[in-house]
């Protein structure tokens, strides 16, 4: 007999504090006591069921039989225990001359279709006959100790199935937890049930966690391991931004306003492009908020990352043009066969179109997925271009310059999207000029 106040409290601390059923718990311990059973009374081959009553506390046994008939199984001589009398090199043949794949015969495991009927009429191939077993409560020290660690291993499919349940459903939304450790630059987060982590890669450049601090990441890799699940956590993740958003505009979280693409490198500055499916809601002001109190908030969760916020347009002309905001442009040219759009900016716009670093023009071309060749004309009569490479295998980064014959001074730089050619610009500090023209929200629209 079991204390059933015991196993009713364990029952419930399960299901309350790790999520795991109480059917799932039990079906657990069935299994655990046929296991027991098997091993310290049962036969080979023996198919052994336990069922156990919550309600009395104790525990029935059965034995399962399978029904076959001549055409599944295969008989084969054997001794008092079941063994064959003559061990099988390999397969039997058939009349064809083919190998045998029918199973063994093993009368702890199978039953005849004809023996089979004689105790149920209707009895079917593969159908399952019970057998009613003597109840047993003395176990030895190796068959308590094996459901011992049956009970653990089910209890912690169970708790994994659980969790998968869970936090599956809320892959791609943001979760929230306590810093549990920080390790090796990775932070672990104790999401309540299970704990999540965030990798170098996916952390903010700059951020410090402290253990016990508040933490909110997004949840955008659940994957079921040997060991349990493994929730992967990101801060860097541009959809984190985008989940933010959704939080904070409810124009957004109900599909008015669409945000169609973001660039960003984190901790410094990105890009975001809007659409609005109803023309009387402004796209940017529904992000921004009244006096910027909205975009103001997103800043603030991510450390103080500048957010320029564009609206997309079908024009590609139009699009590139207000990618590069703060900027002003003159022309966009562009040149579908490359892949790449030309330009023209005045030459006290060059800087600013470039950004700090070539960031504002490097975010741009990341944004539109298009090549951006920045161009300024000048009063001199020389002609000067200045190209940044994306980065080689090698790290380095090489900065060709060449003197052309033309009108006019030209400077050219080029940004390339990371996505598609997996490489930075790098821009040549001569040409790029530190400004402070990255969007606040003092300067977006209501």
């Amino acid at each position: 007999m079991f204390d059933l106040k015991v196993i009713n409290s364990v029952l419930g601390e399960l299901e309350d504090e790790r999520g795991i059923p109480r059917a799932s718990v039990i079906e657990a311990i069935e299994f655990a006591l046929a296991t027991a059973y098997k091993k310290e009374y049962g036969k080979r081959g023996q198919i052994v069921r336990a069922q156990f009553n919550l309600d009395a506390g104790d525990v029935e046994f059965f034995q399962v039989k399978i029904v076959v008939d001549d055409s599944t199984v295969r008989i084969v001589e054997t001794d008092e225990e079941g063994e064959p009398t003559e061990a099988e090199e390999e397969l039997p043949k058939n009349e064809a001359g083919e190998e045998d794949l029918r199973s063994r015969y093993n009368p702890e495991h199978h039953i005849f279709i004809e023996d089979a009927r004689k105790i149920k009429k209707d009895a079917e191939l593969d159908e399952e006959i019970v057998f009613p077993l003597e109840k047993k409560d003395d176990y030895g020290r190796i068959a308590a100790q094996t459901a011992k660690q049956v009970i653990i291993q089910k209890i912690r499919e169970a708790e994994k199935v659980a969790v998968m349940g869970d936090f599956g459903e809320k892959q791609g939304t943001i979760v929230s937890g306590t810093v549990q450790r920080v390790e090796r630059g990775s932070v672990f987060v104790d999401l309540g049930r299970t704990v999540g982590i965030i990798g170098w890669d996916d952390q903010i450049p700059g951020e410090r966690f402290r253990q016990g601090e508040r933490i909110r990441a997004l949840l955008y890799v659940v994957e079921e391991g040997g060991r349990g699940v493994f929730l992967r956590l990101s801060r860097s993740h541009p959809d984190f931004l985008r989940e933010l958003f959704k939080a904070e505009s409810p124009e957004v979280a109900t599909g008015t306003v669409e945000i169609t693409a973001i660039a960003r490198e984190p901790g410094s500055r990105s890009k975001i492009a809007v659409f609005s499916n109803d023309p009387n809601v402004d796209p940017v002001g529904s992000l921004v908020g009244q006096r910027g109190v909205r975009v103001s908030t997103v800043m603030s969760e991510l450390g103080g990352e500048k957010i320029d916020i564009v609206e997309w347009s079908e024009s590609l002309h139009k699009f590139i043009e207000d990618a590069l905001s703060p900027a002003s442009v003159l022309s966009v040219e562009i040149n579908e066969e490359e892949n790449k759009a030309f330009v023209e900016v005045s030459p006290d716009q060059q800087s600013l179109a470039i950004g700090k670093g070539g960031q504002n023009v490097r975010l741009a071309a990341k944004l539109t997925g298009w090549k951006i060749e920045i161009h300024s004309v000048g009063d001199d009569g020389q002609e000067e271009v200045e190209t940044a490479v994306p980065a080689n295998d090698s790290g380095t980064t090489p900065v060709e310059k060449e003197a052309l014959e033309d009108d006019g001074e030209h400077a050219f730089i080029e940004a390339v999207d990371k996505e598609s050619d997996s490489a930075e610009t790098i821009v040549t500090p001569d040409e790029t000029e530190k400004t402070d023209h990255e969007s606040d929200p003092e300067n977006k629209p209501e």
